[in-house]
């Protein structure tokens, strides 16, 4: 029992440390509500253990006298925060307080097979960390597919070699590094959630409309996973006609496909959402708004959010466009939720990544579960 209760002290030390650093014994001592005798023994522990590190002394207004303020040992363990997409990847590296330290974005080499692709991206990897490629603990990396148990990947059309059980198996052999998959908008929302649009919504969805569309579901702070990884799946709805699946009626590749069987001509899917278009242009625009107005209506009676945030390369070209869709959504449903752009931008999923990654590392360190909706506290956008 004393060996728990000292357990629980050092915990509860380094969790208001990584919340509120750097600080003294004694405002550590008074935000823990434990004595300042225990609170040394458990600062003791964590200095041994190679956590914590007396930084700097603070003169305080008590005739002079100096307090030794502490600080967590921030480049002792790094992280990588991957984003791997169809057409780009985007890589953050940061320390154990979430201070981004180097991140890259370059074109994805999808024709690579699986093997191809993991060890292309296991170099990228070591480039970016460089010289502190070693102290590189934990990779999280975003994908555009369902990741269900067993880090089996499914629904990934857009760059099906992740579905090869040897791309997350030649990674790790590549890295040595403990590698952990999830899907890219579960990750978008986590770092939007932490840092972005979302920060003050508990109950929030993130749809990410571009070469695919994907959507992360969250519920008092908690993202939505199944065992197969499908939830938030809506592309994969048959709502179009003859069962055309959403992802081919709202994304980049689904506007251009749609813009050349109709025989309307389109040099990139942007123009489609030009304000004053043509005829033909603005009828493919209302099949559009249709067709999203199903997914943001799919996203609304899922878990009913605060906000939906829209990422993704085709979700910029609609922010001017946001409040009509708030309005079509309360006209069907009776209700909308917040409807707001990422302020993370492209780099939301390499972001929540990142703080997948330090969860990770904080469980280890044996933070509790019940604190991590708020850590880390230090990671910014680019």
């Amino acid at each position: 029992m004393v060996h728990d209760t000292r357990e629980l002290n050092r915990i509860a030390v380094l969790t208001d440390l990584l919340r509120n650093r750097p600080a003294s014994r004694k405002r550590l001592a008074e935000a823990t509500g434990i004595s300042p005798a225990t609170v040394t023994r458990a600062v003791d522990q964590l200095i041994a253990q190679g956590l914590v590190v007396e930084a700097s002394e603070l003169v305080t207004d008590q005739r002079g006298r100096r307090a030794v303020l502490l600080d967590v040992v921030a480049d002792r363990t790094l992280v990588l925060g991957v984003d791997l997409g169809a057409s780009s990847t985007r890589v953050l590296l940061a320390d154990l307080v979430g201070r981004p330290l180097a991140d890259l974005e370059v074109a994805t080499p999808s024709e690579a097979d699986a093997a191809g692709l993991a060890g292309w991206l296991a170099d990228l990897a070591v480039e970016l960390a460089d010289a502190r490629w070693p102290d590189v603990d934990t990779i999280v990396l975003g994908l555009p597919g369902s990741v269900g148990r067993g880090s089996r990947i499914t629904n990934a059309p857009n760059l099906p070699q992740v579905q090869d059980p040897d791309f997350l198996a030649t990674l790790r052999e590549r890295t040595g590094r403990r590698v952990h998959a999830d899907n890219d908008a579960n990750l978008a929302l986590l770092g939007e959630q932490r840092f972005g649009a979302a920060r003050d919504a508990p109950t929030a969805v993130m749809v990410t409309i571009g070469t695919g569309l994907g959507a992360g579901l969250a519920i008092d702070g908690h993202i939505l996973r199944g065992a197969q990884g499908v939830v938030g799946e809506f592309g994969q709805l048959p709502a179009g006609p003859l069962g055309t699946r959403l992802e081919l009626l709202v994304t980049g590749p689904g506007i251009m496909r749609l813009a050349a069987e109709a025989g309307v001509r389109l040099d990139s899917p942007a123009e489609l959402f030009d304000p004053s278009p043509a005829e033909p242009v603005r009828t493919l625009r209302s099949h559009f708004d249709q067709a999203l107005l199903v997914v943001l209506s799919a996203a609304t009676v899922s878990c009913e959010p605060e906000v939906i945030v829209l990422g993704g390369g085709i979700a910029k070209s609609l922010a001017a466009d946001l409040e009509r869709y708030e309005t079509m959504l309360a006209h069907h449903l009776g209700t909308a939720p917040r409807l707001v752009g990422s302020e993370l931008g492209d780099f939301a999923g390499a972001t929540g990544a990142v703080v997948a990654a330090l969860h990770e590392i904080y469980r280890g360190m044996g933070v509790d579960e019940r604190a991590l909706g708020d850590l880390p506290v230090a990671l910014t956008a680019r």
